[in-house]
């Protein structure tokens, strides 16, 4: 895994900023280093077919848990982001040409690691004139080929500067989920998360269901940021109100000194607080927990989900 406390070379554009002093975690947020043999395991994978994942990228504090259960959240697109968000320890830069063999190395991931369900997703692509649209289709298109009982969720990017076009071709390529995380309340989009728009966000999100009303969608919100309590359930609404089925809520974690300081840590009970109010509000799935991250567990949730459907249908 990579150096988490030299930032600089990572992020260039936090290399000005005054240091934010990192608190101390409470147990509740505390995990142990992995020492499954499983987790050696999917880590040699990602090695041998060259894949980057968000797991160890954004430093996951999940990552020894899921890898030891064979699961891994595949990063397309490089491991360079253009946008530079205060929260993200994804490195910032000028990133290289897109790997045409790499949708057919994911594929080929997910057969190795047996997945019942996969979790795909990328850096912010600017520089690329549909965002990486065409390239997430290929990689859906070859996860289904070589896997198709694979159920295959996706976790895009906001494709802010590109036409409609780039939503519609990741849409045909028919995910089984749409994920895109607003990330934060509307009120610190400017200093959380400044290259984003909350409003286009959550209207990519409607527009996916538009475009194909049977497809889920998806989205995920940090908590600990400095938001209020009220803004988070306004946040849950706004949701709503684009027809948003599955919602995930979980604690920042302060990845270096230069990143966004932790306002503070949410206690367990008020995840529970957050996670009664939006089943109340009529999501399909919930998950918050300090821990949560967007493709915790989400295999496992979606499956609940499908199997509740399928007893429904049946009666």
């Amino acid at each position: 895994m990579r150096d988490l406390h030299i930032p600089t070379e990572r992020h260039p554009e936090k290399a000005h900023k005054p240091d934010n002093a990192q608190p101390k975690k409470p147990n509740w947020i505390k995990v142990k280093a992995p020492t499954d043999p499983r987790y050696f395991e999917t880590r040699n994978i990602m090695r041998d077919q060259k894949l980057v994942t968000v797991c160890e990228e954004a430093g996951c504090p999940n990552v020894g848990e899921c890898w030891a259960q064979g699961h891994a959240t595949m990063m397309i697109m490089g491991s360079i982001c253009t946008r530079g968000c205060s929260f993200c320890n994804i490195a910032t830069g000028k990133p290289d040409m897109l790997d045409q063999f790499e949708p057919g190395r994911v594929a080929h991931a997910v057969k190795q690691l047996d997945l019942a369900h996969v979790v795909i997703t990328s850096v912010d692509r600017d520089d690329l004139e549909d965002g990486g649209a065409e390239h997430f289709a290929q990689t859906i298109r070859a996860v289904r080929h070589r896997c198709p009982d694979t159920t295959i969720e996706i976790l895009t990017p906001d494709f802010l500067k590109c036409d409609d076009a780039a939503l519609e071709t990741v849409v045909q390529a028919r995910p089984d989920v749409f994920n895109h995380n607003l990330e934060t309340v509307p009120g610190l989009y400017a200093s959380v998360r400044p290259g984003a728009r909350y409003f286009h966000s959550l209207r990519l999100l409607q527009r996916v269901k538009e475009l194909d009303s049977n497809m889920f969608t998806k989205s995920g919100v940090m908590v600990g940021l400095g938001e209020k309590r009220e803004e988070v359930l306004q946040v849950m609404d706004d949701m709503r109100s684009a027809n948003i089925d599955f919602l995930t809520i979980g604690q920042y974690l302060q990845p270096t000194p230069k990143h966004h300081k932790v306002d503070r840590f949410v206690t367990p009970e008020e995840f529970e607080s957050y996670e009664k109010a939006a089943w109340g509000k009529g999501f399909l799935m919930v998950s918050a927990t300090p821990l949560t991250r967007s493709s915790y567990h989400a295999g496992d949730d979606f499956s609940r989900l499908r199997e509740m459907r399928l007893k429904q249908n049946l009666r």
